[in-house]
C-alpha cells in the first residue's frame, strides 16, 4: 500500500500529471483516462529547470529518464500547474530488473524531501503493484488505452514518412493536428473508434497523409532510432532529436510503440518456457492474448501498405526472428532483444543508419545495442551505428557533433549509391 494512497473520494477532484512520454501517443491516449472520471494534465515543461529540479532530489548515478520525469513533475508543481493538496502524480513501474521499477519509490522520497508529503503517487502498471484505492485499471480502460496506442503510432509513422518531403511546410502536422482532435472527440463520445470503426479510421489516417503534396525526387538520408523507452519517444529525454535530425535534411524512422508492448507480453511466455513461472498467463498470451493482439498489428500494417510509398513497423514474430539470429530471445532485461530486433527491423528496411539512444550507464543497452555492433556490422555491412549517450552531464553539442559524424558517412554513400 502506497505511504498517501489516491482514494475514491479524491477522484472526484483531484488532478493527476502525467509526464509526457511521445506527444503524438499521450495526446490520443488521454482520453480514456478522462471517460472513466480523472481529470488529467499531461506535463509539457522542458526548460533546464527540469533537470535542475531532478539533480536535486535523486542522485545523479540513477537512470537519466528517473531524474527527467521526476524533474518534470517537481518543476510543474513548483511552477504552480496545480494545487498540490488537490493533485497526484502518475509514474509508470516495470516489475522487472531494470531500474525503473525503482522510479515510484524514487519520487515519493523525491516529493517528501522537496516538502509536498501529502501528494499521492499512483504507479501505472499491470502486474498488481503498489495499488491505490481509487485508481484502478479496467477492461475497458486498457481496451480504450490499446486503440490510442494504435492511433498513436499510426500518426507517428506516417508523419514521419511525409514531413521531409511535404511541399507546403506544415501540412503534416496540421493533419496530425486533424486527426488528434478527431479521436479526442470519438472517445469523448465514446463511439466511432473500435471495431469496424478502427479499420476505417486508419484506412482514411492513410489516405489523409498521402494526399499531402509532396516532392520525393531527391533522395534523404534514412536513419532510425531506437534505444531506451524513454529517451527513444521523448524530445524532453533525447534534447529533440527528431526535429534535429529532420534539420538535417534526414527521413527519421522509429519504431512502434506497440512492439514494446508486445515485446513485454511476450517475455511472459518466454519465462514459462524458460523457468517454468506463470503457465497459465503463458498458455493465455500464446494461445489468445498475442493472437487477438496480432489481429491489431495486422490491421495496422494493411493500413500504412496501402500506398506503396508507406514503410510499416514489423510484427512481434518479425522482431523476434530478427533478434534471433544474434541474441538470445530470453535476453529481456529493460528494452533486451526488441533492440537488436528493431536494429535489424531498421536495416533491412533501409535505415541503416541508426542512432541507439541510451542513458548513460544503462546495462541493456550498452549490451543489447551498443554490444551488438560489431555482430550487426558482420551481417549487414552497409549498417552505419552510432550510440549516444543522455546524461546531465552531456553536452547537447557533443550529441548532436557525433551525429552529424554518423550523417557524413551516410551521405558519402548516399552519393556514391548515385
Amino acid at each position: 500500500m502506497p505511504s498517501v494512497p489516491f482514494t475514491k473520494e479524491m477522484k472526484k477532484d483531484y488532478t493527476i500529471l502525467i509526464p509526457n512520454m511521445s506527444p503524438i501517443h499521450f495526446n490520443v491516449m488521454k482520453r480514456p483516462f478522462e471517460l472513466h472520471g480523472y481529470r488529467i494534465i499531461l506535463l509539457e515543461n522542458s526548460s533546464h529547470t527540469v533537470i535542475e529540479e531532478g539533480l536535486k532530489y535523486v542522485h545523479n548515478d540513477m537512470c537519466y529518464p528517473a531524474l527527467l520525469v521526476i524533474g518534470q513533475m517537481l518543476d510543474a508543481l513548483k511552477r504552480g500547474i496545480c494545487d498540490p493538496d488537490k493533485c497526484a502524480l502518475v509514474i509508470t513501474q516495470t516489475g522487472g530488473g531494470c531500474r525503473a521499477s525503482n522510479y515510484y519509490f524514487l519520487l515519493i522520497k523525491a516529493l517528501e524531501r522537496a516538502g509536498y508529503p501529502q501528494i499521492p503517487v499512483i504507479s501505472l502498471n499491470l502486474k498488481g503493484m503498489n495499488k491505490n484505492p481509487g485508481f484502478t485499471i479496467t477492461g475497458s480502460m486498457v481496451l480504450q488505452a490499446l486503440s490510442g496506442l494504435l492511433y498513436g503510432d499510426m500518426l507517428m509513422l506516417l508523419s514521419h514518412q511525409v514531413r521531409p518531403y511535404e511541399i507546403n511546410k506544415g501540412d503534416t502536422d496540421r493533419m496530425i493536428e486533424k486527426w488528434t482532435d478527431y479521436i479526442d472527440s470519438c472517445f469523448k463520445e465514446n463511439r466511432h473508434y473500435l471495431g469496424h470503426w478502427m479499420k476505417k479510421n486508419l484506412y482514411r489516417m492513410s489516405d489523409d497523409f498521402a494526399s499531402i503534396p509532396v516532392d520525393r525526387s531527391r533522395k534523404k538520408v534514412k536513419v532510425g532510432v531506437v534505444g531506451e523507452i524513454y529517451l527513444k519517444y521523448a524530445p524532453l529525454g533525447n534534447n529533440n532529436l527528431e526535429d534535429f535530425l529532420e534539420s538535417q535534411d534526414c527521413e527519421v524512422m522509429v519504431p512502434a510503440l506497440l512492439g514494446f508492448v508486445l515485446y513485454g507480453f511476450s517475455n511472459g511466455i518466454k519465462d514459462s518456457e524458460y523457468y517454468g513461472r506463470s503457465p497459465a498467463y503463458a498458455f493465455f498470451m500464446k494461445h489468445f492474448g498475442m493472437p487477438f493482439m496480432s489481429h491489431y498489428e495486422h490491421l495496422l500494417e494493411k493500413a500504412i501498405t496501402r500506398h506503396g510509398e508507406f514503410v510499416p513497423p514489423a510484427t512481434i514474430k518479425e522482431l523476434q526472428e530478427y533478434a534471433g539470429t544474434i541474441i538470445n530471445t530470453g535476453c529481456k532485461m529493460g528494452e533486451g532483444w526488441l533492440l537488436t530486433g528493431e536494429m535489424v527491423e531498421l536495416i533491412r528496411k533501409g535505415y541503416s543508419n541508426i542512432i541507439t539512444t541510451q542513458p548513460f550507464g544503462c546495462l541493456p543497452n550498452h549490451i543489447c545495442a551498443k554490444g551488438m555492433i560489431r555482430p550487426l556490422k558482420e551481417l549487414y555491412p552497409e549498417s552505419n551505428i552510432v550510440p549516444i549517450d543522455y546524461d546531465p552531464s552531456q553536452s547537447r553539442v557533443n550529441q548532436e557533433n557525433r551525429i552529424k559524424l554518423m550523417l557524413s558517412v551516410a551521405r558519402e554513400r548516399l552519393e556514391s549509391q548515385g
